[in-house]
């Protein structure tokens, strides 16, 4: 059949192209769907399958289309395409009586070797709106070309005809609820018609997107489908395509949206929340008091997402992120697995907690790569004026810090998460609960993720999915706050005198950002963890261990995928060296060390920190030297050329600088070391051990047993892995350090190995141990303060506060080397761990020894010294 001018390929005039090229080309394409496409009509012929028939969406795809070279589209149903180029050529012949058939138009394009644009749907008109028809859906369009195609693909069977999912997301704004004026004149936003299209490409340009989703081969679907009529199979192509159409839509504008006070009724006549409310109702007027209570928290809880306040704040943000940060690495592996997810089913995604800086780095990079933005679970702490409302619109939800026995309160936090998940809401939640002040992982809290497991199980068809993500920082912005609170100060609330504050952080640097995602978790994993059958119903201790085993699960992979930057690099470098200063050099070389047996560990590592192939990349660690030194973290000395002039902070640094850390600076810079040290804990663990005096060597089996009492010591400090049994996790580390030739083995004994990349064994064991120094001092810090329950019990708090002092007086007379272990933290989680020991118990809201005399309180000091050369006075 000759080609006839239609099934020629869309030549717009020059006026138009410039036109196009201003307009289409800050469309934001992956390069994944440009592969894709290209392979795809290697295989066969390849059929864009577009959803709702749109000039506008023709006109950009023929010119990404030919832009990027892919196949081109010699046919488009029903677009009357003269009128987008009427001057165009061979525009009169199309109006010309006798034009054949849109279906023979279509085979005479792809029996040609062209390919073609498929719209599915026509938007409905005023009067089709007016009339109701389709509901305010698309009406039919596509069905007799989908024959076509079908019938093309039985006669030429050797070459599959590939119908590609295409959708232009021309605004990120969600659909509404119902018809209004404006959608009587422009189409609803679900199904625009070209002048809304039009308008929103002109307003929105540069963030427009088009997405494509899962291919369906033809020849395969007519070898594999179940038998039944041509009318039937266009049903299900046109249904399937429909489906994956849609489902890329809606994981960029979301749910359908719904006026909030319309969300709040439809919330409190939910049966589960009602049931409470009878419940706890003794008579008619107190079923209506409340009532007003559960609208009043509704109204306290409830998210307000705006799209024009999430628009200005993606514009501050960006301003205020590149003045204070140098730049933010995003895992774009695990950004696509999280992309495929959403549009499988509900992503809760669960980073970790450092800064309120976290509030926003997830969102801001979402916003960035066009993925739907979460609702925030947020502190209402958080909730005051001026930030409150903002943060609202930006779509953070505010639940109280604790609501343990307000039942009414529980049942209405818990109705509102099932209905975000039952609509299809991205959820964050901060699965530590709070802000970690050290750098390390807190561990997991499980009311919030307790109450999203449970929504997710009471609505089993819709797929929720769990999302590890380690967000981190070369230098947290509020490490100066941390530091006074590590150290016994109180904590600060949140209030517009402390925004005030702000601007002085927009007077520093604070590195690069890094966010990282874990494999992402279903319940269903979880329950084969715990062997529990699928389809089988959880007993109350069931879904306890459920969450637990979830929330533990979630807390190991965000420590597994936390990446390496040159700033924690080089504070661990700093931190952990025996001498008062340390040469710039042997920093580098420290540093490449280190790296070396973090990468043989699989830590990810950030591409500022290392060259292409893999190496340290030496200006990284200077970089971050100089960002330590400008926040007087670090003081640079250049003896060879001082600088009298220079003041603190201002030394350049680099080859030749020498570097030593301000006894009252090194809390802060520990922050940072903190965020990688959990690498290294089995290695440095085994190394405590063999260190005790005499030192190695030493019987393998006195090591085990130093290494599992101090395993249980930092019970509460470090997270253990949880995957195999003490004595097999022993034994691997033993080898890989054997391997390493960090150590050696010799018969019954482990001694210290030749070495490697310049240090001896022994060099290695002084440099694994270091890293756990100022953990050891602040645990005898803990034992030592034990001597004030002498006198009687004390809270808590009290006793922390007196073990403060204690550590800080044993700092000044040289009984412990290392200033940052007098923290908060660490006394917390060594009574812990002396509670579990039966040191310590808790009666009546205090703490009180078990065996209350000086004997006791020495020995439990002296079974921390056991592990370094201090002696325990009398």
């Amino acid at each position: 059949m000759p080609q006839r001018p239609i099934t020629r390929a869309y030549e717009p005039n020059v006026a138009l192209q410039a036109l196009y090229s201003k307009f289409f080309d800050s469309i934001q394409v992956d390069e994944a769907w440009i592969h894709s496409v290209r392979r795809r009509a290697s295989e066969g012929t390849v059929v864009y399958v577009l959803r709702n028939l749109n000039l506008v969406d023709f006109l950009a795809l023929d010119h990404l289309t030919k832009r990027f070279s892919l196949p081109q589209v010699r046919f488009a149903n029903d677009l009357g395409l003269w009128i987008a180029n009427p001057i165009g050529k061979g525009w009169l012949r199309n109006l010309l009586p006798g034009r054949p058939a849109p279906a023979d138009e279509l085979r005479a394009a792809i029996e040609n070797g062209g390919s073609a644009a498929l719209f599915l749907k026509r938007p409905p008109g005023v009067l089709d709106l007016a009339a109701g028809a389709s509901g305010g859906r698309g009406l039919k369009e596509g069905d007799d070309l989908i024959r076509t195609l079908i019938d093309l693909q039985r006669e030429n069977p050797s070459r599959p005809i590939l119908l590609v999912p295409q959708v232009f997301v021309w605004t990120k704004r969600p659909d509404t609820r119902g018809t209004n004026a404006i959608d009587f004149v422009l189409g609803p936003r679900e199904w625009p018609s070209p002048l809304r299209t039009a308008g929103q490409l002109f307003l929105n340009y540069r963030n427009v997107e088009l997405k494509t989703g899962e291919p369906l081969d033809l020849r395969n679907y007519l070898e594999t489908a179940t038998p039944g009529s041509d009318e039937t199979h266009v049903r299900r192509i046109v249904y399937a395509m429909l489906r994956r159409l849609e489902r890329e839509r809606r994981s960029v504008t979301g749910p359908a949206g719904k006026p909030l006070d319309r969300v709040r009724e439809e919330l409190i006549r939910s049966p589960k929340l009602q049931a409470t409310i009878k419940h706890l109702a003794e008579n008619g007027e107190d079923r209506i008091v409340l009532n007003e209570r559960v609208l009043s928290m509704l109204k306290k809880l409830q998210a307000s997402p705006d799209s024009s306040t999430i628009g200005a704040l993606a514009v501050l943000l960006d301003r205020i992120f590149h003045r204070i940060y140098a730049g933010i690495d995003v895992d774009r592996e695990g950004l696509r697995r999280i992309q495929e997810a959403s549009k499988e089913g509900c992503i809760v995604l669960l980073p970790s907690h450092k800064s309120h800086i976290d509030y926003l780095v997830v969102s801001y990079v979402f916003n960035e790569e066009n993925i739907l933005l979460p609702l925030i679970a947020a502190g209402d702490n958080l909730a005051f004026f001026p930030l409150g409302p903002v943060f609202r619109r930006a779509g953070a939800f505010f639940i109280r810090r604790s609501f343990r026995g307000d039942r009414l309160y529980s049942s209405v936090v818990h109705t509102y998460v099932r209905r975000l998940i039952r609509d299809g809401f991205p959820i964050e939640v901060f699965v530590e609960g709070g802000r970690s002040r050290t750098g390390k992982l807190l561990a997991p809290k499980f009311g919030m993720l307790g109450m999203i497991v449970e929504a997710a199980l009471s609505i089993p068809q819709r797929q929720v999915f769990f999302v590890p993500i380690s967000i981190g920082y070369e230098r947290i912005v509020e490490t100066g706050a941390y530091e006074r609170e590590l150290s016994g100060g109180e904590k600060v609330k949140e209030d517009a005198a402390g925004l005030l504050k702000t601007t002085d952080v927009l007077r520093h640097r604070y590195g690069r950002i890094n966010l990282q995602f874990g494999a992402i978790l279903t319940l269903n994993d979880i329950r084969e963890d715990l062997g529990i059958a699928r389809d089988k119903d959880l007993r109350p201790s069931q879904r306890r261990a459920l969450v637990t085993r979830l929330g533990n699960r979630v807390v190991d992979e965000i420590n597994r995928v936390s990446a390496v930057t040159p700033g924690a690099l080089t504070a661990l470098a700093l931190l952990s060296h025996g001498h008062r200063g340390l040469p710039h050099d042997e920093l580098v070389e420290r540093a490449a060390r280190l790296l070396t047996v973090l990468q043989e560990s699989d830590a990810r590592v950030t591409p500022s920190t290392v060259t292409t192939s893999g190496n340290l990349r030496p200006e990284a660690i200077r970089e971050a030297a100089q960002l330590f030194t400008d926040a007087l973290l670090v003081v640079a000395h250049a003896p060879a050329e001082p600088d009298p002039g220079a003041r603190v902070g201002e030394e350049k640094v680099g080859p030749g600088t020498i570097y030593t850390i301000p006894d009252d600076r090194r809390l802060e810079l520990d922050t940072s070391k903190n965020m990688i040290v959990h690498f290294f804990v089995e290695r440095s663990l085994v190394s405590v051990a063999m260190l005790v005096d005499p030192g190695p060597p030493v019987e393998k089996d006195v090591v085990r047993d130093r290494v599992q009492k101090l395993s249980r010591l930092f019970k509460h400090e470090f997270r253990f892995r949880a995957d195999a049994p003490f004595n097999e996790i022993f034994d691997e580390t033993i080898e890989r350090m054997r391997a390493a030739n960090e150590v050696v083995v010799e018969g019954t004994h482990l001694a210290a190995g030749p070495g490697r990349l310049g240090w001896s064994g022994r060099e290695w064991l002084l440099t694994y141990a270091a890293f756990l120094r100022n953990f050891l001092e602040g645990y005898r810090i803990a034992a030592r303060g034990l001597g004030v329950l002498l006198k009687g019990p004390l809270a808590e708090k009290e006793l922390i506060k007196k073990s403060l002092a204690t550590g800080k007086r044993m700092f000044f007379t040289g009984e412990i080397e290392r200033p940052e272990a007098v923290s908060q933290p660490l006394i917390k989680n060594a009574l812990s761990a002396f509670t579990d020991q039966e040191t310590l118990r808790a009666t009546d809201g205090k703490v009180e020894l078990v065996i209350a005399t000086p004997e006791a309180v020495r020995a439990t000091e002296g079974r921390v010294v056991a592990f370094f050369d201090k002696e325990v006075p009398e």
